[in-house]
């Protein structure tokens, strides 16, 4: 059995936090004594052992392998130690303990003009890179078309790059990192710099880099790319792996714990809002079988069940299920009836929602419940009660198939889409001249 690629294990980096007392309050000569300490007192303080508080482990314990040609992508929220695995395993920093193997050239893209000269030409920065990898002279001459085509740099080749702007170093830098044949390529969410379309093309090509045989470390924030790209996700939390699986899995845990949704919310009865005998004493985001659904994907069904209390005999009332996304009202559902004449107690009405309605995003829960016969009053509104996030998994059964860029939009409803054969198209040109070029209404 074939070693793997990357061998991570127990790996752990901790950093010293360090205090510098305020002189501010120190006379001139209390300041020059302190000055003339410091070197001795950073050297003793290097030498004493780091107290709880003085100590931040930025990624504890952190073991797993990668095979050759496998795509993994690293998720988490910020400060969960994303970029502190990247750097040890790029060989930029050290770790505290434990050990990672690297079975391979690596290329790594980790801030805008990493590995770069900043008064050096882009032209010679490829050439610098290109060395620091082992590469020959003619190796690089070989790939410098290429890097100058995909990175659109040719005006301003030999340029220093520190007069580059952010998306100029990015676009130079993926594309000396992909294109001089590393074994594993290593990428940070620097990508996010880019624009749209030289972001597709990094998707394509590192998809390319993949199908080739070679690895890819991915770290993003951007779920669907890692869920279109990665075979396999990590999910760090304060350091550790939390998950490690199938992307699609991992982008619900990532969205569920970013986002603190529960998919529920219930009120106590000296709390639920409401009045004239009814109190909404609940709302809840499920799936069919009752699971909770914090995170749904587009082509999942889900319901939306709503508690209510009745405390007067014989009322009559109907609920309305308000949909809130990017600050405005996506649709509203209504009860098709009133319920009639029910007696004190808890009940639940549910709304079905179905698949492929909502588009991706964060979409929160309004309701209220009305009487309209035999007269009209309002027992309960409610704007804000449970969120829930919709999220894409990218695998071209969407309204936006194959499409990898944001779809604008409240709802993505899955449309049907028919391509006109030729001969149709003959026969309904004859209808409307228009389509011909012609005036209407000219002769031959």
């Amino acid at each position: 059995m074939a070693s793997p690629v990357i061998q991570v294990e127990n790996l752990g980096k901790r950093y010293r936090i360090g205090v510098r007392e305020s002189t501010t309050t120190l006379n001139r000569w209390q300041a020059i004594g302190a000055t003339l300490r410091a070197p001795f007192t950073y050297l003793l303080d290097s030498l004493r052992a780091p107290t709880e508080e003085e100590t931040l482990w930025a990624i504890r314990d952190v073991s797993f392998e990668v095979k050759r040609g496998e795509v993994l992508g690293i998720i988490g929220r910020n400060g969960a130690g994303k970029s502190t695995l990247l750097k040890i395993l790029s060989r930029i920093t050290d770790p505290t303990e434990g050990r990672a193997v690297m079975r391979g050239r690596i290329g790594s893209l980790l801030e805008v003009g990493t590995g770069f000269h900043p008064d050096l030409s882009a032209r010679e920065n490829i050439y610098l890179k290109g060395t620091i990898l082992g590469m020959k002279k003619w190796e690089i001459d070989s790939k410098l078309d290429e890097i100058i085509e995909f990175a659109e740099i040719g005006r301003f080749l030999d340029t220093p790059v520190k007069r580059y702007s952010s998306g100029m170093g990015v676009r130079l830098g993926f594309a000396v990192a992909a294109h001089l044949e590393p074994e594993i390529l290593i990428v940070d969410e620097v990508l996010a710099v880019g624009d749209a379309a030289f972001q597709s093309k990094c998707i394509g090509k590192m998809t390319g880099i993949a199908q080739s045989g070679r690895t890819i470390l991915f770290v993003s924030h951007n779920i669907p790319t890692v869920m279109q790209l990665c075979s396999r996700a990590l999910l760090l939390q304060d350091g550790r792996v939390a998950f490690d699986g199938d992307p699609i899995e991992i982008a619900k845990e990532y969205l569920r714990g970013a986002l603190q949704r529960d998919g529920e919310v219930v009120w106590a009865e000296d709390q639920a809002p409401g009045e004239h005998g009814l109190l909404v004493r609940g709302v809840r985001i499920a799936f069919p079988d009752g699971r909770l659904a914090p995170v749904v994907r587009v082509d999942e069904p889900f319901q939306v069940v709503v508690y209510y209390q009745i405390l007067e005999p014989n009322l009559s009332t109907r609920c309305a299920v308000k949909f809130y996304t990017q600050s405005q009202l996506a649709f509203t559902s209504v009860e098709p009836v009133e319920s009639k004449r029910l007696a004190p107690g808890i009940y639940s009405t549910r709304v079905n929602v179905p698949p492929h309605l909502l588009n991706e995003g964060e979409y929160t829960i309004g309701l209220s419940f009305f009487q309209y016969y035999p007269v009209k009053r309002h027992f309960a509104m409610v704007k804000e009660t449970v969120s829930f996030q919709v999220f894409d998994p990218m695998n071209g059964d969407s309204a936006r198939g194959d499409y990898t860029q944001h779809l604008g939009g409240l709802v993505s409803p899955r449309l049907h889409w028919q391509l006109a054969q030729p001969d149709v198209l003959t026969t309904f040109a004859t209808t409307l001249p228009s389509l011909t070029h012609e005036p209407v209404g000219a002769t031959a």
